[in-house]
């Protein structure tokens, strides 16, 4: 294939994060095949035709169907709300296209499972929105954990917090409700930190968690109702890795003061290696020489040693942004797509996270410890 076709559905935050990468990914790295941004969508019509002059999309349209029969478009990206992503990838993948599908998967691990299904069946490529994954300082850590620069890990411990949801007058919005959203803190935050979780320590084995709704109504933006918040704004849990290692999770949507904290450390038996996302560009280590006078925690700082920051700038400490991470997330979809090997996270990789969060709110739920290999579609409660 010489060029590939994007067609976008949602122009929000995450819609326009997809069109600055596609637009961006063959000036950054020049080894993946022409993009061409083809068709976008949103509603209303009016709205579609100039996000689409404003994105540099060649034509738009209200109706998301078009844009999965469309001819010349080859990958489809869902940028939108969560209910949609599941009847929007399986006609997208039954179309025979290729599938960039923001996080979470689903509403439900029963339509997550059927995503999965649907990409086995077609043989096309697909990917989940998880940039922080690709991001090369984290890539770096994975090297360092799998190298035995820290002993063996022994323990995870993370935290991924926001505070848009802090304020107890902030409007009632889909977000609140499970039909709409599905699980709260934990499909929106939580995801992110199990995704980067499993690639530092493994698979997950059981959890144990519970999980708290903060303000339990919000105001209806114009009015002076009040409609009750059906998710979670806290989920915290404890987790035990099929290596028999231990961990602790916690994420909040309703954390003062925090913006993007993802901040994880893995503990082991010769030193520790700390992130902080605020500080998305730097890497802290320790360890252990045996010098107590001299030993301390170094900072590592992202540089072209670290690819594939070299694409992007060639100078250590200019920083890589949220955008290129993007980017990079991109170029290893058109590279899946070129070479014909999986991308990741595609639909089956996302769905073992998708299987941790939906654990964690089934154990708080029912109050108990929860087998992964348990985990099945439906109603927790």
């Amino acid at each position: 294939m010489t060029s590939i076709g994007i067609g976008l559905i949602g122009t929000g935050f995450m819609g326009k994060a997809h069109a600055l990468a596609y637009r961006s990914v063959n000036a950054v790295f020049g080894d993946v095949p022409e993009v061409r941004l083809e068709l976008l969508c949103d509603q209303p019509a009016d709205k579609a035709d100039a996000m689409a002059r404003q994105f540099g999309f060649a034509r738009a349209t209200g109706d998301w169907r078009e844009v999965v029969a469309d001819p010349a478009v080859h990958i489809v990206c869902v940028t939108t709300p969560n209910k949609m992503h599941a009847e929007m990838a399986v006609a997208a993948l039954e179309a025979g296209k290729h599938v960039h599908c923001e996080k979470p998967m689903a509403l439900t691990l029963e339509e997550a499972s059927r995503m999965e299904a649907a990409a086995k069946v077609s043989g096309c490529k697909t990917i989940v929105g998880y940039n922080y994954l690709a991001n090369p300082i984290y890539q770096h850590a994975r090297k360092l954990v799998r190298e035995g620069a820290i002993g063996k890990p022994v323990h995870f411990r993370g935290f991924v917090d926001e505070d848009y949801q802090a304020d107890p007058e902030t409007a009632w919005t889909w977000r609140a409700i499970r039909a709409e959203a599905g699980l709260g803190a934990l499909g929106d935050l939580g995801c992110h930190l199990v995704s980067l979780m499993q690639g530092l320590m493994g698979p997950v084995a059981t959890v144990v968690a519970d999980v708290d709704t903060v303000h339990k109504t919000r105001p209806v933006e114009g009015s002076d109702e009040r409609r009750p918040v059906e998710n979670e704004d806290i989920a915290s849990a404890l987790i035990r890795f099929e290596s028999g290692t231990t961990g602790l999770l916690s994420t909040s949507r309703s954390a003062w003061g925090r913006k993007s904290r993802i901040g994880w450390e893995v503990h082991g038996t010769a030193g520790m290696i700390c992130f902080e996302q605020e500080r998305m560009n730097e890497l802290q280590i320790y360890q252990n020489t045996g010098n107590k006078a001299a030993d301390g925690f170094r900072t590592i700082l992202t540089g072209p040693a670290h690819p594939p920051y070299g694409n992007f700038c060639p100078a250590p400490g200019h920083q890589l942004g949220f955008n290129d991470l993007k980017t990079i997330e991109v170029w290893n979809f058109l590279k899946s797509i070129a070479g014909g090997d999986r991308a990741y996270p595609d639909f089956e990789g996302a769905l073992e996270f998708e299987k941790v969060i939906h654990a964690i709110d089934r154990s708080a739920a029912r109050k108990e410890l929860i087998s992964i290999g348990q985990v099945s579609g439906g109603n927790p409660k």
